[in-house]
């Protein structure tokens, strides 16, 4: 189990969210930065949907009262067990009794702590994401609070040999660190410095020429309008060539709807299921982690590419995660 001693800023239990409900108007949730998400189970032997905690800008202080097989991924929010600095990407073994702590914010601003097993909750609609407006899912469907304790569900055999490498060498002291890691490259706080691919939204040509060179050119910064429903973005307004009459129509993860003042609205993770504002850009899949990393502050560009393309590099990172997972099974064999 671990014990929530203080909860840091918003900290809750996500999976992969919550699928097949839309048309009742239930939205999906979810971890915003699904990449991290599931590499943190996957370093800690678990299958990829398991709850984990989505951790954001300051992080909680967390006390581990048995020993427990974690992980730490997305952005680097300084974690440190019983004070000392420890490292993200790769599978750690703590010592019942040991204290998880978090510093400054240094890149991205979401980590996802995995445990080997997986945080034991109540699924709602077959999913343990946390949905904060209606209160469900997740640990009573709400953020972590001081004093909270979770249970861990029980390992796979995978964990289990992880488990039993790293206890070799772990004794007395507070924890282990694998020898190994991930290559942070796969990090979608290392991606940060590129423009993010985006794919023509269903009113792109709607919008005046003057308006599609500006989204694709100039920078938009995040404002403090921001949440996991969606990101407010900052820049030069964008216009559309005529008047337009558009009827309600479903949005999804990474859609870029521009309303009537003219500044875009990045829909996340808590989105609604329908919306009706043009839109003038959808996200590539691949690259919805980099902005879940983004803060108020950051600033983007956008690159557009074709559908092809974008299929084509979700289908690389797919086949990315693929050979990791069977990595990280041939090392504890």
């Amino acid at each position: 189990m671990i014990k929530i001693i203080k909860p840091g800023l918003l900290t809750t239990v996500q999976d992969l969210g919550r699928y097949g409900s839309q048309k009742y108007g239930v939205i999906v949730s979810g971890a915003m930065d699904q990449l991290s998400h599931r590499i943190a189970n996957l370093l800690v032997g678990n299958e990829e949907n398991e709850p984990t905690l989505e951790i954001t800008l300051i992080g909680p202080v967390i006390e581990f009262t048995e020993t427990a097989l974690i992980s730490l991924t997305g952005g680097n929010l300084s974690p440190k067990i019983n004070g000392c600095s420890i490292d993200l990407w790769r599978p750690i073994l703590v010592n019942k009794g040991s204290i998880l702590s978090f510093g400054p914010c240094k890149t991205g601003c979401r980590a996802y702590l995995a445990v080997a097993g997986g945080f034991q909750v109540t699924t709602v609609m077959d999913s343990a994401s946390t949905y904060l407006r209606a209160g469900i899912g997740g640990f009573f469907g709400r953020a972590l609070k001081a004093g909270d304790v979770l249970s861990m569900e029980r390992m796979s055999s995978n964990s289990k040999r992880i488990i039993q490498r790293l206890s070799t060498e772990l004794g007395e002291r507070d924890y282990i660190e694998a020898t190994w890691k991930i290559d942070p490259m796969i990090s979608s706080c290392n991606m940060g410095k590129q423009p993010i691919r985006v794919i023509e939204g269903r009113q792109y040509h709607w919008f005046t020429e003057e308006s599609k060179q500006t989204f694709l050119q100039e920078e938009f910064m995040v404002t403090s309008q921001s949440d996991r429903m969606g990101y407010r973005l900052k820049g030069d307004p964008l216009t559309l060539a005529t008047e337009e009459e558009m009827v309600s129509e479903a949005v999804s993860n990474g859609s870029i709807q521009v309303p009537a003042e003219g500044n875009p609205i990045v829909l996340l993770a808590d989105r609604q299921t329908t919306g009706g504002y043009p839109k003038i850009a959808q996200i590539a899949t691949v690259d919805l982690p980099i902005i879940a990393q983004a803060k108020p502050g950051d600033k983007l560009q956008f690159k557009l590419i074709s559908l092809k393309d974008s299929q084509l590099i979700y289908l690389e990172r797919e086949e990315q995660i693929k050979q990791l997972k069977i990595g990280i099974s041939l090392l504890h064999r």
